[in-house]
């Protein structure tokens, strides 16, 4: 089965990072491996890559993808989370640069088979590590209504969360709900009428997004590795991530503005008391965008966003 994903700002992604032979970075979501491949061009014949993806999918192409590199690249299946456990494997004490990008791939959508599209009737999973415990399917059939309607509120940010979540309680008192279809169809159902009508998007889109980002805990790993991934860098390395809705690029900017040594006491205090100590520097005063030709060729892209920083 091949793995289908286009890599988003390809370019920008190489060029923020500032490639060169012999430096060690980390692509901490190798997806499709297309960002990786473009790295290991730059970086050959002495540069090392180290690779991680949870989805054993993308770890088994890389290994096809990146044969030729073998020589320089390190795979993980892991989260990236681990990073700092990883290099500790390898004995590598910091690296030149770290992509981490956020986007789901056209694999997961169209042939991982595990939900994660609510156009196809698959099993409701949406595990990105098939080794994890929960899946889609036990969370919207054990958790209580108040529950559901705030991960569909927090995470998705749907205006409708507690109408759909009434609505998946009701349904599945009488049958469970194990199919990607039968969750669209209920949120369809729930939301039908005006609300529906109003909508730019498919009703299901944001239940979806929701569902999947509390199986996989996206958002918690997201904030505890801006917190601990500029220690990995090596001073002038270079740290992109790529998001591609608000509620992780709210995490990943409040987290560079933290970094970045700018004050967070109350505007009423006479003076800064925070005391805090600029760790890196923006590398772009606004954040970048894919341009209109990357967009037309992948629509996927269009709500991408690129913050990169360098380590002081």
């Amino acid at each position: 089965m091949s793995y289908k994903h286009i890599p988003v700002m390809l370019s920008e992604v190489v060029h923020y990072l500032n490639c060169k032979p012999g430096k060690i970075y980390a692509d901490c979501t190798l997806g499709g491996s297309g960002h990786a491949g473009a790295i290991l061009e730059k970086i050959i014949p002495d540069g090392i890559l180290i690779g991680i993806d949870q989805d054993i999918d993308a770890i088994k192409n890389a290994r096809k993808i990146l044969k030729p590199y073998k020589f320089n690249v390190h795979l993980f299946h892991d989260n990236f989370i681990n990073l700092p456990k990883i290099l500790s494997q390898l004995n590598i004490t910091a690296v030149d640069g770290i992509l981490l990008d956020l986007g789901i791939s056209f694999h997961h959508l169209d042939s991982s088979g595990r939900g994660f599209s609510f156009r196809k009737d698959e099993p409701l999973d949406m595990r990105m590590n098939i080794e994890s415990d929960t899946t889609a399917e036990e969370l919207i059939n054990t958790m209580d209504e108040k529950s559901l309607a705030e991960i569909f509120f927090k995470y998705g940010e749907e205006r409708y969360s507690r109408k759909i979540a009434k609505k998946i309680v009701n349904v599945r008192k009488k049958e469970k709900i194990k199919s990607s279809r039968q969750l669209s169809e209920i949120v369809c159902r729930a939301v039908s009428g005006k609300a529906s009508s109003k909508r730019r998007i498919h009703p299901a889109t944001r239940v979806f997004m929701a569902v999947r980002i509390a199986v996989n805990k996206e958002l918690d790993m997201l904030n505890s590795f801006m917190e601990a991934s500029v220690d990995l860098l090596k001073p002038e390395g270079r740290f992109c991530i790529l998001s591609f809705h608000s509620l992780e690029d709210r995490i990943v900017k409040k987290k560079i503005k933290l970094l970045e040594g700018k004050c967070i006491c109350p505007p009423a205090l006479p003076r800064c008391v925070c005391n805090k100590t600029r760790i890196i520097r923006s590398l772009s005063k606004k954040v970048l965008r894919p341009t209109e030709e990357e967009v037309a060729a992948n629509p996927m892209a269009r709500s991408a966003k690129l913050r990169v920083v360098e380590k002081l």
